[in-house]
């Protein structure tokens, strides 16, 4: 994970109670685990140590726990979706996996696909929604494809002398890019009009005529936007959507979860904008163990935290 935010997050506390807690286990060792020299929060030889065997002791807690509480704790499945999911179907495809995985939650966050990655990597991420320009070289569970297309209001104009006014999610987003990218090659510039990564505010601002948006035809359809089928602009390529799933670990409700995101944003919209019948309860009420660590000596759960 390498970040104190993160950590924090992850642990539900604040960033300065990591800090003291990193402190106090430094105290504690009577050594340094940190490497202040290094750019970055890097860790020590002896850091290294310390944060392997912190691993070893976590996980001999959750074994503890499981063994001895009579049940079986919830799971957290811990989601990263880039910024042009925010806000869409996904959250309605949570909770109907829920009706097949009750006890699980979630954890859902958004950031640009290499961050997203890099965290799958490091085990702060369970799932992660990646989206490319290009067919991705990663090794994922799912590939597959959406068209982009241009929506307006129906009543756009566009100065063929001037930008082209673009509405957008902003910088991490992958349609822009690709927007931005595919008016380029065509020797065409942009001008971004208005910029939000809230879904609400750009479907007003398209209707309201501040400009054209790229978007996967699927949800275009969905939000009853206007494709601009015959658009004077250049076509758009296709855009790669990629579920990874993280390595190692108890991976039965992610892996399903990964299944289930893929058939139901790979779905076809219909009259509902929703596709799909709701999951079965498994007869058997099998869960997952669940990733709380009650009891865990703070300063130890910190430094594994921080450290993915």
């Amino acid at each position: 994970m390498r970040s104190f935010t993160k950590a924090a997050q992850l642990m539900g506390v604040s960033q300065p109670a990591v800090s003291a807690q990193i402190k106090r286990l430094q105290f504690v060792l009577g050594f340094e685990v940190l490497d202040k020299s290094a750019p970055g929060v890097r860790l020590t030889p002896r850091g290294e140590i310390v944060v392997n065997n912190a691993r070893r002791l976590l996980s001999i807690n959750d074994e503890i726990l499981h063994l001895t509480s009579g049940h079986t704790p919830g799971q957290t499945i811990r989601i990263g979706i880039p910024v042009d999911y925010a806000g869409s179907r996904i959250p309605a495809a949570l909770s109907r996996f829920r009706e097949r995985w009750p006890d699980v939650s979630y954890n859902v966050s958004s950031a640009p696909v290499e961050e997203m990655l890099r965290d799958l990597q490091h085990g702060v991420l369970d799932i992660a929604l990646a989206t490319f320009t290009e067919r991705p070289t990663i090794e994922a569970r799912h590939i597959w494809t959406q068209e982009l297309v241009w929506v307006h209001n129906g009543a756009v104009k566009l100065d063929p002398d001037g930008p082209v006014p673009l509405v957008s999610y902003g910088g991490d987003s992958t349609c822009q890019r690709a927007a931005v990218a595919t008016l380029h090659r065509a020797g065409l510039d942009c001008n971004f009009v208005f910029t939000s990564q809230s879904n609400a505010s750009l479907l007003a601002a398209v209707a309201a005529d501040f400009g054209v948006m790229a978007v996967p035809r699927g949800r275009a359809i969905r939000n009853n936007l206007v494709i601009w089928e015959d658009s004077p602009l250049p076509k758009l390529p296709e855009l790669y959507c990629a579920l990874v799933v993280r390595e190692g670990g108890d991976r039965t409700a992610i892996e399903e979860l990964a299944d289930y995101l893929e058939d139901q944003i790979r779905a076809e919209p219909n009259s509902l904008g929703f596709v799909g019948e709701p999951l079965g309860r498994d007869p058997a009420g099998n869960g997952c163990l669940g990733r709380r660590r009650h009891g865990a000596p703070s300063g130890i759960a910190m430094a594994a935290s921080l450290f993915g």
